[in-house]
C-alpha cells in the first residue's frame, strides 16, 4: 500500500508529522512503518501536548524508590518492603464498549504492576458519567462497574475503594480510572530497561488476535458521529488467562533469568519493544513470523498494532529459555523467541524473510514531537452574593436529604457490593469509608488507599482545584491514621489543541504541583488522557489523584463510624461558610457559578499532621474529614455509619446555620474523642495552632440539630443508600 499524506491524516497524524517522518527516514515510510509512527507519535502514547508542564511535578521524596518513567511508581514501607502503584485511564474504550472498555483497563493496569516483580494487592476505581437522566448513563454504568468488578474478581485481587461521580459534562465522554497497588520485595523490583547484545527477546501470554488495533489512535482522538464504528478498537479482556500470566511471571521473577520486563499495553507489540530498547540505548530485530496469533494471514501491521490482551515481552540472559519455557508450558502460555537486542540502535522487523520495517528507535522516542501549545490562563471567578431571603426560608432537614440523597453524596453501596472486596483476607478497611486500607500480609503493618477528583472546582478554576484535589487525598489518607506519602494521578480532559481546555491542563497542573510539593507528596506515576469530547464538546477538567500512604500498626488504624454514646464530636479547622461551588449551591440555590473554595497548604499540613499526633496518641476515636455536602453532611455519614446519633451545640461561629453547615471550606476535620481526653486534645492543638470548636456529644439514634430539628438514623440510612439502588432498579 502506497503511503501519502491522506493515509497519514487518517492514522491521526498531522501533516507537518508526516513531513517530518519523512525527513527522518530520508524516505517514505511504509504502511507498517507509518502505523509505528502513529502509535509512538499519538498523545496517548507520546505525550507530546504534556510533557513540557509534567517535568514541572514533583518526583522525588525520601520513600520514593521509582518516579514517572516506569511502568509504575513505588515507594519504600520499610523493612524492605515496597509498593508499586499506578492509576490509568480507559475512557474511550469504556465509552464505546462499556464492559470490555472497563475490564480491560483493569487488566491493563494490573500488568503495568506485576510487571515490576509486584503481586497485585489491591484495586480502586474512579468512574464518572453523565446526567443520570441522559439516556446512555445507566448502561454505562451497569456495564462499567459489571466490567470492573468481572476482571478485578476473577483475578481474586480486592477493590477496596473507589469514587463514583454524574456530571452532564461526561454525557458524550465518560471516564473510567483504574488504580492497583502491588506488594514487593525492594531488592526483587524489575525494570523495563533492555540490557545487552543478542539476548534473546520473549513473547509470553495470550496469542494476537487483531482486537484493538488503533486503541491508543483511538484513545488520542475526539469523538464523532461515527463512534459505533470504533468497536474493533476496543480490545477483549481475558482474567483468567490473566491470573496464569501473574503467576508465570512472578515464578519467573523469582529466579535470575529476567533482564527486563514490559508488559503489552497501548501500542501493543510497537510500544513495548520501542520502550525497552530506547531504555537501553540499544536496538531490537524482531520476526513477526514467530509471534503467536490466533487469527490467519495477518500482516506485520496487524501484529504490530494489536492491542489483544494479557501479552507481556520479556528480554531474557543467554541460555535461560529453557528454564523459561518450562514455567510459561507449565500455566499452558504460548511462549516464543521472537528477536533478539542489537547494537543497530534500530527496530527490524522481518517477515516472511524479508526485512519490512527499519526504523532508527531515536526517531520514534527522542524526536518525537513536543508541543508547547497556547493556553488561556483562567480568572479567579467572582463570588455570589448569596440572597439571605432564600436562606432563610429553607429548612435545614430538607436540605440535608436533598444533598444525603443527591448522586453524588449518596451511597454507592450498589456498587461496590459488585466487587470482592475481601479476597486475599487481608483487607480491613472496605469501601464506603475514607481510604481503603489493606494489611502487609503476616505484619502489624497497612496500606491505605484512596482516589479522588474534583471537576466542578477545576471547572472554576483550575489551579484551585488541582490543589484541592491533592489536599483531599491528604486528608483521605490522614483520616484512617496512615502518614501520605505519593501520590499518582490520572489527568483527564478535552482537546490540548483548544487554548481553553489547555489551559485547564496547565494550571491543573500546576497546583497539583504545588500542593504536593508542599505537602511533601510526591508524584511518583501517571497518566495523561486528552481529547475527551465529543465533537466541540468537552469534559469538565477531571484530574484524578491516587494517594498511598502507611499504617506502621495498623490497630491504631481509624474508622469513620461514631462509637460510643458520651463521646465529644470536635471540628479541626476553620469554617469560614465558603458556599460558591458547594454541592448545596448546585443542588440547592441552582447557582453553578464562583469560585471554588481556598486551599490554604499551611493549614492542610498543620490540621492534618496534628491529627496524626493524636491519632498515634490513641486520642481518636473515630474521623472523617469535610468535603462535599459540608459538616452536616460529613456528620451524617458518621452516624449512619456508626448506627449512633449526635446532639448538636449551638456553634458560637457567627454566620448562619445553613453557610455553617453546608459551607466547603477545606483543611476541615470531624473527630471523635473520649470527654477524659479533652484536655490533652485541647493542649495539643492549641500548641500546633489548630482552630477548632466542639461541635455535639454522641447519642442514641437521632441527630438532634437544635429544638425545632432532629432525624433519626434509620431517616437518614433512607435518605442516603436507597437513591442508586432505586435509579438502577428501575
Amino acid at each position: 500500500m502506497l503511503v501519502n499524506e491522506k493515509v497519514a491524516i487518517e492514522h491521526g497524524l498531522k501533516v507537518d508529522e508526516y513531513k517530518k517522518i519523512c525527513n527522518l527516514l530520508n524516505r517514505t515510510p511504509n504502511i507498517t512503518e507509518l502505523g509505528i509512527f502513529s502509535a509512538m507519535w499519538n498523545e496517548h502514547c507520546s505525550y507530546k501536548s504534556s510533557k513540557l508542564h509534567l517535568k514541572k511535578l514533583p518526583t522525588k521524596g525520601k520513600k520514593v524508590i521509582q518516579g514517572p518513567g516506569e511502568n509504575a511508581g513505588v515507594i519504600d514501607v520499610e523493612d524492605g518492603d515496597a509498593i508499586v502503584f499506578k492509576v490509568e485511564s480507559h475512557n474511550h474504550p469504556s465509552f464505546i464498549e462499556p464492559y470490555q472498555g472497563a475490564a480491560t483497563g483493569v487488566g491493563g493496569i494490573m500488568r503495568d504492576v506485576f510487571t515490576m516483580g509486584a503481586r497485585p494487592i489491591a484495586n480502586l476505581n474512579s468512574i464518572h458519567f453523565g446526567s443520570p437522566q441522559h439516556k446512555k448513563t445507566k448502561n454505562l454504568l451497569r456495564g462499567v462497574v459489571h466490567g470492573i468488578g468481572g476482571y478485578g474478581n476473577c483475578m481474586g485481587i480486592p477493590t477496596i475503594a473507589g469514587q463514583t461521580s454524574f456530571d452532564s459534562s461526561y454525557n458524550g465522554n465518560i471516564l473510567v480510572n483504574a488504580m492497583t497497588l502491588g506488594l514487593v520485595k525492594k531488592n526483587k523490583i524489575f525494570y523495563s530497561k533492555a540490557a545487552g547484545l543478542n539476548k534473546p527477546v520473549i513473547y509470553v501470554g495470550s496469542k494476537t488476535g487483531r482486537d484493538g488495533i488503533h486503541g491508543a489512535s483511538m484513545a488520542s482522538a475526539s469523538f464523532d458521529e461515527k463512534i459505533e464504528d470504533k468497536k474493533p478498537t476496543v480490545q477483549v479482556g481475558d482474567p483468567f488467562t490473566e491470573k496464569l500470566l501473574l503467576e508465570a511471571c512472578l515464578e519467573l521473577m523469582a529466579g535470575d533469568s529476567i533482564i527486563s520486563i514490559q508488559d503489552m499495553g497501548a501500542a501493543g507489540l510497537t510500544s513495548s519493544s520501542i520502550e525497552m530498547a530506547s531504555k537501553g540505548n540499544l536496538g531490537i530485530e524482531i520476526n513477526l513470523d514467530k509471534v503467536p496469533c490466533r487469527e490467519s494471514k495477518m500482516t506485520p501491521y496487524e501484529i504490530m498494532l494489536s492491542e489483544s490482551q494479557e501479552r507481556m515481552l520479556i528480554v531474557l540472559e543467554n541460555g535461560k529459555e529453557d528454564i523459561a519455557k518450562k514455567i510459561f508450558d507449565k500455566w499452558n502460555l504460548d511462549f516464543a523467541v521472537i528477536g533478539k537486542t542489537t547494537n543497530s540502535k534500530n527496530i527490524e522487523l522481518i517477515f516472511n524473510n524479508e526485512k519490512v520495517a527499519n526504523i532508527p528507535i531515536n526517531n520514534l522516542v527522542e524526536n518525537s514531537p513536543t508541543y508547547d501549545r497556547k493556553w488561556k490562563k483562567s480568572k479567579l471567578p467572582k463570588k455570589n452574593k448569596i440572597k439571605k431571603e432564600v436562606v432563610k426560608k429553607l429548612k435545614i432537614k430538607d436540605v440535608l436529604k436533598k444533598v444525603l440523597s443527591s448522586p453524588n453524596v449518596c451511597s454507592k453501596e450498589w456498587i461496590w457490593q459488585q466487587y470482592d472486596h475481601t479476597v486475599m483476607g487481608d483487607t480491613i478497611q472496605k469501601p464506603g469509608g475514607d481510604s481503603g486500607v489493606v494489611r502487609i500480609h503476616g505484619t502489624n503493618k497497612a496500606v491505605a488507599a484512596s482516589i479522588d477528583s474534583s471537576a466542578v472546582y477545576c471547572w472554576a478554576h483550575p489551579l484551585t482545584g488541582g490543589k484541592q484535589v491533592v489536599a483531599e487525598s491528604w486528608r483521605n489518607l490522614i483520616s484512617v491514621g496512615a502518614t501520605p506519602i505519593a501520590i499518582t494521578n490520572c489527568l483527564n480532559f478535552g482537546s490540548p489543541e483548544k487554548e481553553e481546555n489547555m489551559g485547564e491542563f496547565v494550571e491543573c497542573v500546576q497546583g497539583i504541583g504545588e500542593a504536593s510539593e508542599y505537602l511533601k507528596f510526591p508524584v511518583v506515576s501517571g497518566n495523561v488522557s486528552f481529547y475527551n469530547q465529543t465533537k466541540d464538546v468537552g469534559i469538565k477538567p477531571t484530574p484524578t489523584i491516587g494517594g498511598v500512604g502507611l499504617i506502621k500498626d495498623y490497630n491504631k488504624m481509624i474508622t469513620m463510624n461514631f462509637k460510643e454514646n458520651d463521646n465529644l464530636v470536635l471540628i479541626l479547622g476553620k469554617t469560614e461558610g465558603h458556599i460558591d461551588q458547594s454541592l448545596f449551591a448546585r443542588t440547592i440555590l441552582d447557582e453553578k457559578n464562583g469560585p471554588p473554595p481556598e486551599v490554604n497548604l499551611f493549614n492542610e499540613k498543620n490540621n492534618g499532621e496534628s491529627l496524626l499526633n493524636l491519632i498515634d496518641k490513641n486520642l481518636i476515636k473515630s474521623a472523617h474529614d469535610i468535603s462535599l455536602g459540608g459538616i452536616l453532611t460529613a456528620i451524617a455519614k458518621m452516624c449512619i455509619k456508626g448506627d449512633k446519633g449526635i446532639k448538636l451545640k449551638r456553634s458560637k461561629n457567627l454566620i448562619n446555620e445553613i453557610e455553617y453547615f453546608f459551607s466547603e471550606d477545606q483543611g476541615r476535620y470531624i473527630i471523635e474523642i473520649n470527654p477524659k481526653d479533652l484536655k490533652e486534645v485541647t493542649k495539643i492543638l492549641n500548641k500546633n495552632s489548630v482552630h477548632h470548636e466542639e461541635i455535639g456529644v454522641i447519642i442514641d439514634k437521632e441527630l438532634i440539630i437544635n429544638e425545632k430539628t432532629k432525624v433519626t438514623i434509620d431517616e437518614l440510612k433512607s435518605y442516603n443508600t436507597n437513591w442508586l439502588t432505586n435509579y438502577m432498579s428501575k
